[in-house]
């Protein structure tokens, strides 16, 4: 039901494993949801040994997961294209887009092909057929960037194809990012508005009424959670702290991102669509932090988790491709009778099966297409791997 960001070869040397960590952890709650939707882990024999809170923290907040996506893609390909023009007013509109078509369209062209196959065979979980919904239509959306509006008129798409939602968002954002820098030309310009567009964000959520899927969906909501994105991408750039205040931002980040996460039953009667931006402004305080840190030398790779930093690394491919997972654990489930009580253990062998699949499609679509692409499109093609420090949407 929910993402992440898409994007481009990179040194592993510029990498930031920190980054990368987060990326990680937003998709797997993003993941964790999408199972939760189905076996939610409270009502699980977990239950007696753990608090609910917790329980019901890892299964749902895989929508705030996706908007912690949205700011890490702003920040990523805002902060690559500094680095690669040396101003937002001298971008190359062509090769940003090239760039973008080349990491994102292999794995969607293919998403689409097999959910369009999947649909024609009647396949349980893949078929579309809510009223005023097509496959032509579904396909339309997809590819034009409105899937979320198609969404919001005519209810949910199958899971397959409900991700893509956070995708147009974040690709229609990218469709005027360049063109935004060109005629705005100056950064102290730039900047403000951008602020202004991302402190919005809960003014966006809180007029939007009736309709919660498009609530969920909107366009300017998660638009404003990428510009904050930009915004600090730029801040970065020109401006290299003390290193207390570093420290501070990264404590702030990191204290605000677990309130989120954690306290969202306290939180919204005092803040409603506040929390969000609470949300996104401490993964905006986290990363400027980590990208202070690395600057400075600081390792950020903690011990034992380089597993989630390979998700994070992965994020794009995991995000487009884990309801396969998920949909037939699910009916697997459903045919040895639902027992709830034991539904934990279902999440055992989808969580490595979403991370397998990933990195298959990583090795044989990412990789092979974006490097193809790239030399055809008359980009640089001396890396071979995939965009990985540009890949925020999962």
């Amino acid at each position: 039901m929910f993402v992440p960001s898409l994007v481009e070869p990179v040194p592993s040397s510029s990498r930031n494993p920190g980054i990368d960590l987060l990326r990680g952890l937003a998709i797997f709650l993003v993941v964790l949801h999408h199972i939760g939707l189905r076996i939610p882990l409270k009502k699980t024999m977990l239950a007696e040994v753990l608090p609910t809170r917790l329980l019901s923290a890892l299964n749902f907040n895989g929508y705030q997961g996706v908007f912690v996506f949205f700011v890490i893609s702003g920040f990523l390909i805002a902060g690559n294209s500094l680095r690669r023009w040396g101003s937002l007013e001298r971008i190359d509109m062509r090769a940003f887009y090239a760039r973008r078509f080349a990491r994102i369209a292999p794995c969607l062209l293919v998403l689409l092909a097999v959910l369009s196959v999947l649909h024609l065979l009647g396949a349980q979980d893949y078929v579309i057929q809510r009223e005023g919904q097509s496959l032509h239509g579904a396909l339309l959306s997809a590819f034009g960037l409105y899937l979320n509006w198609y969404e919001g008129l005519t209810g949910y798409l199958p899971g397959g194809w409900d991700v893509l939602w956070s995708l147009s968002i974040e690709e229609a954002f990218y469709v005027g990012f360049p063109v935004a820098c060109l005629l705005l030309r100056k950064e102290r310009v730039l900047l403000p508005l951008l602020l202004i567009f991302a402190m919005a964000l809960p003014w966006f959520l809180s007029s939007i009424e009736g309709n919660e899927v498009w609530k969920e969906k909107a366009y300017l909501p998660g638009m404003a959670a990428i510009a904050l994105g930009v915004a600090i991408a730029i801040v970065v750039a020109r401006w290299t702290p003390k290193a207390w205040v570093a420290w501070t931002f990264l404590g702030m980040g990191v204290a605000g991102l677990i309130t989120g996460f954690i306290g969202l039953k306290f939180l919204w009667p005092l803040l409603h669509d506040g929390v969000m931006l609470l949300l996104t402004l401490s993964t905006a305080l986290t990363l400027m932090a980590m990208h202070w840190r690395r600057e400075a030398g600081a390792s950020m790779r903690m011990r034992g988790l380089g597993w989630l930093r390979r998700w994070g690394q992965l994020s794009y491919e995991i995000y487009l491709t884990h309801m396969f997972v998920v949909t037939a654990l699910v009916q697997i489930y459903k045919a040895y009778g639902e027992n709830i009580a034991w539904g934990w253990l279902w999440y055992v062998p989808a969580l490595p099966a979403c991370w397998l699949l990933g990195t298959l499609v990583e090795r044989w679509v990412s990789v092979p297409s974006e490097r193809w692409l790239k030399v055809r499109l008359g980009l640089d093609h001396r890396v071979a791997a995939p965009s990985l420090a540009e890949n925020a949407s999962a």
